[in-house]
Formats: C-alpha cells, structure tokens, sequence
C-alpha cells in the first residue's frame, strides 16, 4: 500500500513520542544508505510495533484506524462477506448500520478501489473501510468464521425468525416452557455454555445494550468481548436461562438468583446465576464452578520456599487464626480449599460456613449461609462451637461479631481460617482492631495472615525474552534487593518474558493464572507491636526484616523465572 508520504511515517511517530530523537535520526540515516523502508528499519529494531506503524499509517491516508484484536464481531455481521472473499482481499466486516446499510470493513489495504467495488457489489451495501493490522485481520478470520460459537450462533439465528422467537416468547411468558426448551434459542445458550468450557471462563456476561447483546468471557481474570447478539433474541435467551435455572420467567423487575448443572462431554459444571434489569432489559452473569477437576495444592497455586513454609508451619499448628486476604477475586477461598485439603483427615472433624460453597470436599462439613433464614457467618459460627470442630473455616469476618467470636474459638482451642478485604497482609491486623477486637486476644491467637493476588500465566509456546527499560530494572533491583537472582542474569543485566500470541493462548499471550502472595507469620514481636496498635506500615517493616517476601517482591521473581510478566505484576500488586 502506498502511503501518502513515504518520509513522514516516522516523523509523526516522533511526534506523538513514539520514537526519539536519537532513534529517528537513526531511521533516517538507516533508510538512506540501505535503501530498506521506514517502516521495515522501525520494526526490525524494534523501534515500534505493527499496530502503531499501522496507526500511524491511517493517520496519513486520512482513513479510521480499527483495533480488530479486541472487537467484537457479531454473527450476522459475517453473512454479508463470504469466507473466501475475506480471505482472498484479507479483510473483515465488523459492523452493519441498518438505517444507513452501511457496512464497516477491517481492510488491510483501504485504498483498493477495485476491491471496494467489488465488495460492494456483493454485499449490496455502502462500505465504509477502515485500516486494520494485516495479522489481525487473517487472526480474526480465522477466529471468527471457522469458530464454532460465531457459526453455531448464525446457524441458530437463521433457524429461528424474528417472527418465531417473538412466538416463543409469547408462549414462555404464559408457561409455555416447553416451546422455549426445543427452540433454537437453546442452541444458542448451550453453545455459549460449551464455548465458555472449552475456553476455561469463570465468568459468562449476557449484556443488553440499546441496539444488540454483547456477550463477553472472563478468562484469567481479563473480560473478553467475543460475541455480538442482534436485540431480539435477548428476551429469549434470557428467559431461557432463567428456566434452566428455576428463577421467574415474569419477573423482570427485580434482580434475581438461582443455579443449574450442564455437562459437555467429561465436564461438569455448576453454574449460579444472577439477573439485574437494567435500562436496555435485563442482564445476566453466569458463574462457572467446575465440579471435576479437584482442588490444587499450595505449590499449584504459587506459594513456594519461606511463604509456603511459614504457612506449613502456622496451619500444623492445633488452634489458632489463620487469615488470607486480598480483594474480590484474587483466589482467597481457593487457597483455603487447598489448605483444607491438605489437613483434612478422618482424624478431624472441620466444618466451614461459605457464601456460597464454591467446591464440594469430600469430609468436610460444608454450610451454605442464608441471611433470609436467619443463618449469617456469626450465628453459624456460635452453631459450629456445639459440633465439636477441630478445624472451622469461615468465609469471611465482615463485623465485629463475627470477628469476636472467631478469636474466641482461637482461643478455645480450634484452628480458624478466614478471610478479609485488605490490600495486604500487615493490613490484616489494624482492620481487625478497627473492628473492636481486643488487642492482647488478637495478639494471642493470631498465627499468621496470607496476602494474595492473581496473575495470568505466561503462555509456554510462545513466550520470548527481552531487556526492559533501565529504570523498570533499577527499580526490579531495587525491589528485590539480596533476593535477585544472580543464576537468572544474563551478562549481568535482568531479562523478562513475554507472550507473542499463538493459537495456544487465543492471541492473548497468556495461558492460566498463578497466585502471587506474602505470607506473615505473627512473631512475638509483632504480637507486641499488635498491643501497642501499631500501623500496618510499622507491621509490615518489621515483618520483612524478620524475612518476609512481600507480593511485590514475590511478583517480580515470578516475572524473572517467566512464570507471568512484569505488566501483570504491576496490574495486581503495584503498591
């Protein structure tokens, strides 16, 4: 493709501070006496990469850029362009305007009237192009025509007419279920179930919006937009859900709760539900539990070396609190069930008190709290002291009641695990005074508190290594301190990794997820230093000068042994 001005690519990267002044004089000097392209010296030096060569690029041809990566296509957005047409001029349509017929195509070359033409004819609409990134588009091809939720979806779609959804929807409002179970619409929703199993999702958004229904995937902790629904199969697909889930299908008012098994092939999967109306109708989030599959251990998870012994050390003992922390999901409870798992023996009576029980295990007593029924974390725990526990667990201390009584049941000679909103683990213990807790009790019982984040992992076949900036390895240096580890070093220099995107990760770089932690086991002197209600600053300092590896710390060894990378670490443990 031509450019409108072959000199000026790298003057407005210099302008908008992608390149500096050193780098675009060695651009220019480069292309003089190599006779190579701007923009092959800007990549194979690694001055820039291709979306903003090809950002850039749209700026001078004076057409829209599209970052097709992360857009979402809708199913029969696709219908308008057959497969080998996409193929052939690499391109892809991405939106349809049905008041003006416009449709919007990702092209890799936008200036090809020949190819507008064409496309134009064919899909007797009036193109408007935009100027995508060659590998995206061909990645999006591929992606989207031959993935089985987009074609699934569309096939579905064509079976069921506006006018026959509308008709199941009637029928389903006056008890008809029946209709609405064989209906398409069921296609629809147990491709969605499958597709999010075969793409290990947590989480599964139905989200209506003014003029269609996106629906995205949480993978790894990230939300992914993958699918575009047209508006009128949302009621549909909705009340669908909302039957296989026993929720009511009339009650569109109110936010709802229920749950439902599915089973695709070998996996079966526990689902609960939530429904919210909102503006544009309701809104559905689907939470994915896994019942095969087991619990991981605590080496699975990421603790390792003095974090794993510590919390070895504090959990072996006979009572006592032990506390893991972190926000809404950064894996808490599943490091309790791992702990669980491992002291959990028919020579133990434990019982634990959940909202909601996530995983099912085998010897454990598991309660499920309901509030409406008078059942709450405080009046289960005051329960469980008649059951004659060795070991309670206790989802969450959320008052000073519950708080009250979990050091009183330390101190009576039980193990309690917990778990609270803090940002780390020195935080733990001013938050617990806060809640009234008596000093010298708290001292007392307290054995050690777990600080955790979540990572994506990255991917294996396709990670690669590279030299961050200076600063970002004066600060790793600095960080780390005596725990950097010299073995790791290349020539002295710290090296990190990262994910190219493959078809492994989906494009991601990413593969999974690993935990980053700091464990704090409470020595007499932070018992002491708990009486004289010190700050979490204060805790936190003598902890680490007692030898503890704090999460960022724990972070960036992880980032060095290409376990995650250093954007991860910062994303969830930047202080």
């Amino acid at each position: 493709m031509k450019v409108a001005n072959e000199g000026s690519l790298e003057d407005l990267l210099f302008e908008e501070k992608v390149l500096s002044s050193d780098q675009l004089s060695l651009v220019k000097l480069e292309h003089i006496n190599s006779g190579k392209s701007s923009e092959e010296i800007l990549l194979d030096r690694g001055f820039a990469t291709q979306q903003q060569l090809v950002q850039a690029r749209a700026k001078l041809i004076g057409i829209p850029f599209v970052d097709v990566a992360s857009t979402a296509i809708s199913p029969e957005v696709l219908t308008f362009i057959p497969e080998q047409v996409a193929r052939r001029y690499l391109l892809i349509p991405f939106e349809y305007d049905q008041k003006s017929n416009s449709l919007s195509l990702a092209m890799a070359d936008p200036l090809d009237l020949q190819v507008l033409e064409f496309v134009e004819k064919k899909s007797k609409t009036t193109i408007k192009p935009f100027l995508g990134v060659p590998e995206e588009i061909k990645q999006a091809i591929d992606n989207q025509y031959s993935q089985s939720l987009t074609t699934e979806v569309s096939a579905a779609l064509k079976e069921a007419p506006e006018t026959a959804i509308e008709k199941q929807l009637a029928a389903a409002k006056s008890g008809g279920e029946v209709i609405i179970r064989e209906a398409p619409v069921t296609k629809i929703v147990n491709t969605l179930l499958e597709f999010a199993i075969r793409s290990r999702a947590s989480d599964i958004h139905i989200e209506p919006l003014e003029d269609k229904t996106r629906v995205r995937y949480r993978i790894d902790g990230i939300l992914h937009e993958k699918l575009i629904l047209p508006k009128k199969v949302h009621d549909s697909v909705v009340s669908r859900i909302k039957i296989m889930s026993d929720m009511k299908i009339d009650e569109r008012r109110l936010p709802q709760d229920g749950r439902f098994n599915f089973k695709s092939g070998e996996d079966e999967i526990d689902l609960r539900v939530s429904s919210l109306p909102t503006a544009h109708g309701e809104k559905i989030v689907m939470r994915l539990l896994k019942k095969s599959g087991g619990v991981p251990t605590l080496q699975d998870l990421g603790l390792r070396g003095t974090a794993l012994k510590n919390l070895e050390i504090a959990m072996l003992r006979p009572h006592g609190i032990i506390i893991v922390c972190g926000p809404t999901g950064s894996g808490k409870t599943t490091t309790l069930y791992a702990v669980l798992s491992k002291i959990n023996s028919s020579k133990v009576n434990i019982v634990t008190l959940e909202d909601p029980v996530e995983y099912q295990m085998v010897g454990v007593n598991q309660v499920q709290i309901n509030p409406q029924a008078g059942l709450t974390f405080a009046s289960g725990l005051r329960s469980f002291l008649r059951q004659d526990p060795n070991i309670i667990l206790v989802g969450e201390i959320r008052d000073v009641e519950t708080a009250d009584l979990a050091i009183q049941a330390a101190l009576t000679g039980h193990l309690v695990f917990s778990t609270l909103h803090t940002s780390n683990a020195a935080g733990a213990l001013p938050r617990l005074l806060d809640m009234k807790a008596e000093p010298f009790l708290l001292a007392s019982s307290m054995n050690a508190i777990v600080g955790q984040r979540i990572a994506r992992r990255v991917c294996p076949h396709c990670k690669e290594p590279y030299s961050p900036p200076d600063e970002i390895a004066e600060d790793m240096r600095k960080v780390l301190g005596r725990l950097l580890p010299q073995d790791k070093l290349k020539d002295g220099k710290i090296v990190l990794y990262r994910g190219k995107g493959c078809d492994e990760c989906a494009n991601t770089g990413y593969v999974g997820r690993i935990g980053i932690f700091e464990v704090l086991p409470v020595s007499e002197r932070i018992g002491k230093m708990v009486l004289e209600h010190a700050s979490a600053a204060e805790v936190e300092a003598q902890a680490v000068s007692e030898g503890m590896i704090t999460m960022k710390q724990d972070g960036y060894l992880k980032a060095i042994e290409a376990m995650t990378t250093l954007e991860e670490v910062l994303r969830v443990a930047q202080d």
